[in-house]
């Protein structure tokens, strides 16, 4: 009985062999088993996107099975009834087809639209948590490139998604791409010939995208995300900052089995709520708008949320910005600036940022402790600032939404968002600076002084004093342990013999950008400073036995900020 019972034990543990022995997948399994995850929620971000991108890859291969991707006309007779004998392409009455015929079609169309969303949303929030906290300093600063590489290709792989179903949104999103191709100087005529196999919208245009959005990519998309994994894997996982973490460690729990089983649910428990918000939730019923035809375009024609700040930006644009160049080529600015330009800036500005913060410190140490947002209060302005700009470019992107939901004037609303776009991120820049600024002062408060406790205590000589409680060692080793970077300092504009030094003007240029970055800062609290605090003059001699009279409770020491004994022994108070 044993025999048998341990024979298919025996047969696994043989094959194993046999694929160790040939492979040595063996030694790389044990070592990845034992790499050492910190427990944070804000990590699951990053997995909430991996296991969307799976749910879409998973329902996205249903879908391909009954999605006809040609443009050819037909005369469509089925569900609904507004639908019945209209002519459409073939794709539209293949999707009509596999909403309202095909056993769990609607469903699985809804799936893959949330799905889409929800994948959006977390590279969008994962990425803020890596900015905010500094998680792309070296070395991750590759990694980094390839988070914003995948959101570029998760953006382009939404747009191609819901521009397949042939109808009325997705065919005015086409005619707008078209018209943004066009913009560009030179050559946009001819990419818009290229892209639509001739004048918009052509008979190509669907069939290519269908090839883009199931093969290239996602090809594309699996191949980063292998690359982003590797990265992970190969760098130490960063941690946010407390006790006993350091950049040389990893405080966590080892990938199996305590995060092998986590995965493993978190994956179920996303899979159910995107099947629970698909089952639940209508999205994108094509059959609202119905097929192709450029003649309707009526208020609620918005795209998806990821690309309403470009939708906002065309809309805030005055028009007439056009002029001609060599007599024959039309610039249209009121397109290539909304739709080119200012995507431009924010895609250049996620890249160089790094490699820009880097250059301005000077610091080419390597980082796995993760800094606290308020400690770097530079760049986490210039991150709100340029979410500000996001989130009024997509309220932008349904002014008419917003016109006829509350009855206002469309005119007076898309005059606030044009004010707004160059205030906004300014006074957002502004005020979350000064917040920060006032949350490092706060924190510096606390360590020098604790926490106040409102008790007073009364001496002899009639002063009153309030009682502070100190701070654990984790809540100061919190607040004490990051670097406030200094402004650079660059060596004179000529060498010891006169000479201009090659190279001074770009230092200089370098050193006002740090000033930008660094000239405001409040510095860790000190040792030194720390002991100073605690030091309390006259008063030490009152704590060593002289008469204190006290109206609530006991206190050690003296001075303005008396701080109260260990709660744990009567000695002196912890520092």
């Amino acid at each position: 009985m044993s025999s048998n019972g341990n024979a298919p034990t025996t047969r696994a543990g043989k094959a194993a062999d046999y694929l160790d022995q040939r492979t040595s997948v063996g030694s790389a399994v044990k070592e990845f088993a034992r790499k050492v995850f910190p427990d944070h929620w804000s990590f699951l971000l990053g997995e909430i996107a991996l296991y969307s991108f799976i749910i879409l890859i998973i329902t996205g291969v249903f879908l391909t099975m009954f999605f006809v991707p040609s443009m050819a006309l037909v005369e469509y007779h089925g569900p609904p009834a507004t639908m019945d004998g209209q002519l459409m392409s073939d794709a539209f009455a293949s999707t009509l087809h596999t909403s309202f015929e095909v056993r769990g079609g609607l469903l699985m169309r809804q799936i893959h639209h949330w799905a889409a969303l929800i994948f959006m949303a977390a590279i969008v929030t994962h990425m803020m948590r890596v900015f905010f906290t500094g998680a792309f300093r070296k070395p991750r600063e590759l990694n980094w490139l390839v988070g914003t590489l995948l959101m570029i290709l998760g953006l382009l792989a939404g747009f191609s998604g819901y521009s397949l179903p042939d109808d009325v949104l997705s065919g005015n999103g086409l005619r707008i791409t078209d018209g943004v191709v066009k913009s560009i100087p030179l050559i946009g005529s001819y990419l818009s010939y290229f892209i639509f196999g001739g004048e918009f919208p052509g008979d190509d245009i669907i069939p290519r995208l269908f090839t883009v959005h199931i093969f290239l990519i996602p090809g594309l998309i699996l191949a980063l995300v292998a690359l982003h994994l590797f990265f992970v894997v190969l760098h130490k996982h960063t941690q946010y900052p407390g006790g006993g973490r350091t950049d040389k460690n990893v405080v966590g729990y080892p990938l199996f089995p305590v995060y092998t089983a986590k995965a493993g649910g978190f994956f179920f428990i996303v899979f159910g709520i995107l099947a629970l918000m698909g089952a639940t939730m209508a999205i994108n019923n094509v059959w609202s708008y119905g097929p192709f035809d450029p003649s309707p375009v009526s208020a609620g024609a918005q795209p998806d949320w990821y690309m309403l700040f470009l939708e906002g930006s065309l809309r805030l644009m005055p028009g007439g910005a056009e002029f001609v160049m060599w007599g024959d080529w039309t610039v249209s600015l009121n397109v290539l600036i909304p739709a080119v330009v200012v995507p431009g800036i924010l895609f250049t500005f996620l890249f160089v940022y790094p490699f820009l913060e880097a250059a301005v410190t000077k610091d080419k140490r390597e980082h796995h402790v993760l800094d606290r947002p308020r400690n770097v209060p530079v760049r986490t302005g210039l991150g709100v600032a340029f979410l500000t700009a996001f989130i009024i470019l997509a309220l932008a992107g349904s002014n008419d939404l917003i016109a006829t939901h509350f009855h206002m004037s469309i005119n007076t609303i898309t005059w606030v968002f044009r004010v707004l776009i160059f205030v906004g991120p300014w006074f957002g820049f502004w005020i979350t600076k000064r917040i920060c600024l006032g949350l490092q002062r706060k924190d510096r408060e606390l360590v020098l002084h604790g926490h106040e406790t409102g008790r007073i205590v009364r001496f002899a000589n009639g002063e009153y004093i309030e009682v502070h409680r100190p701070l654990d060692e984790q809540e100061r080793w919190l607040r004490v342990n990051y670097s406030a970077h200094t402004p650079l300092e660059v060596e004179p504009a000529t060498d010891s013999r006169g000479v201009r030094r090659k190279g001074y003007a770009q230092d200089k240029r370098m050193q006002r950008l740090s000033r930008f970055f660094y000239e405001d800062r409040i510095e860790p609290v000190t040792p030194a400073e720390l002991a100073a605090a605690h030091s309390h003059g006259e008063h030490d001699a009152i704590a060593g036995g002289e008469h204190v009279e006290i109206t609530s409770g006991a206190a050690v020491g003296g001075g303005r900020d008396l701080v109260e004994p260990d709660a744990e022994n009567d000695g002196p108070p912890r520092h």
